[in-house]
């Protein structure tokens, strides 16, 4: 009698889920309503052979979309192109300072060698991830932290706090004295090398006896930096020690030898980590609270990413203060959303998907956060703004990394409605910013865990 209860209890959950499943009849109802008109029929072969966004495109705007008067602009020349690599972030946070040197010294243009720092950024990941691994090696390896971090030991994306930290840790370095080669143009292959060496080195360094002292892990550890420092001279070349270059301080335009610290500190000098704050607009949580995310960041010793979480009008107000003060801003956004490659324009207009498709997409900026709908995704310099005769913000323009012959110029202009939806993070100087903005930093930081929706590296 027991075995036939078990038999009967099996078959009546085992229908029972199946019948959670697509029935038959569910198909054949879902066939019969869903039979094309000839005018579907037609839309149907065209979504065949054509972009889907070519389709859904708001031919009106692409002629409105054509603007590019700014009322206030940064003073910045010259493009840079981060060619196929997930470096967007760093370009940005170097954009920014190669703008402020422009202004300062009033020179025809300037860059930054992002190899260089590049160089230093994996090193320095390297780092975190396997001191990391040391800190969790009494945690099973099934452990959700641990298995965060098995998942992302390294990447070439990154935040403002990875600009910050390595600059006023390793100076700046002119282009021209070490310029891109192949592999820091083309990271992927170099990722994929360094995350399967530092997997390897995960499991070795768990692996130790329990009883291992402090010293003897930190020189499996010093041995396996060595390994990755090497694999890093290999690809990228030797950093820059020291190198000759202009004095622009001077008026003479003397020559002298610098070091890339000594550069940074005599010729940009700014105070990346304590001038400077992070605003993010997540309507998914409370707002004038701070926010930081356990493992984001670049080095082990460094900053994670921390920021304050404001309404999207007191961050407008904070931008415009920036632009009309002659700054440019790190700025990073859902890039992808809305994007019109013809006009250069991010505009949610763009695209028209409720009417090719006969049905809603109505989530609000909060819900497509909490689904993974959307997060940052693309870090570009923030340069420009056009305020209309109400005193309100039109429009924006951006300066990105994508080389001069994508955008406007090497330029994206976005209308206000979509910086409202798709705007993330953006890094100001303090002075631009409110008091009662401010004053949050002096609460106590909401940890979140690394795995948490606002986790998305700039690429």
């Amino acid at each position: 009698m027991k075995n036939l209860f078990f038999i009967a209890l099996f078959i009546f959950v085992g229908a029972k889920c199946w019948s959670q499943g697509i029935t038959q009849q569910m198909l054949n109802d879902m066939h019969n309503n869903n039979t094309l008109t000839n005018t579907e029929k037609a839309l149907s072969n065209a979504m065949a052979n054509v972009d889907i966004n070519k389709l859904a495109q708001n031919s009106a705007l692409f002629v409105q979309n054509t603007n590019t008067q700014f009322s206030h602009k940064v003073t910045t020349k010259g493009i840079t192109n981060q060619q196929s690599s997930g470096r967007c972030w760093l370009f940005t946070g170097l954009n920014v300072l190669r703008a402020q040197m422009i202004s300062n010294y009033n020179i025809p243009e300037i860059y930054f060698s992002t190899i260089y720092l590049f160089f230093y950024d994996q090193l320095e990941k390297s780092n975190l991830f396997l001191q990391s691994i040391i800190d969790t090696r009494n945690l099973p390896i099934d452990d959700r932290k641990v298995e965060w971090l098995l998942k992302n030991p390294i990447s070439d994306g990154g935040t403002y706090t990875g600009v910050a930290d390595l600059v006023e840790k390793y100076g700046l370095v002119p282009q021209q004295i070490m310029p891109e080669n192949y592999v820091s143009n083309n990271t992927a292959q170099l990722n994929n090398i360094l995350k399967l060496k530092l997997r390897e080195f995960a499991l070795q360094l768990r692996a130790l006896p329990a009883n291992s002292s402090k010293q003897n892990i930190e020189q499996h550890k010093t041995t396996m930096l060595n390994q990755i420092y090497k694999i890093l001279t290999l690809t990228l070349g030797q950093p820059v020690q020291q190198f000759e270059w202009t004095n622009y301080a001077d008026n003479n335009n003397t020559k002298k030898i610098y070091t890339p610290q000594s550069f940074y500190n005599e010729l940009v000098a700014e105070k990346l980590n304590s001038d400077y704050v992070m605003l993010m607009n997540d309507p998914s949580r409370e707002y004038y609270k701070v926010y930081e995310i356990e493992y984001d960041r670049h080095l082990y010793d460094g900053h994670n990413w921390k920021y304050i979480n404001l309404p999207i009008d007191e961050i407008k107000e904070a931008a415009i203060n920036s632009i009309k003060g002659n700054q440019a801003m790190y700025f990073s956004c859902d890039v992808g959303k809305f994007y019109s490659r013809e006009s250069s324009y991010l505009d949610v207009n763009n695209y028209n998907y409720q009417t090719l498709f006969n049905t809603s997409f109505s989530m609000n900026k909060k819900e497509r956060i909490q689904t993974f709908a959307s997060g940052s995704s693309h870090a570009m310099t923030l340069i420009a703004v056009d305020i209309n005769n109400n005193n309100k913000p039109v429009k924006w323009m951006v300066e990105n990394s994508w080389g001069a012959d994508r955008g406007y110029n090497g330029y994206l202009i976005m209308t206000d409605e979509w910086f409202n939806e798709y705007m993330f993070r953006l890094v100001v100087n303090k002075k631009y910013v409110s008091k009662k903005a401010l004053d949050c930093l002096k609460q106590k930081t909401i940890m979140l865990p690394a795995w948490d929706p606002m986790f998305m590296e700039d690429m």
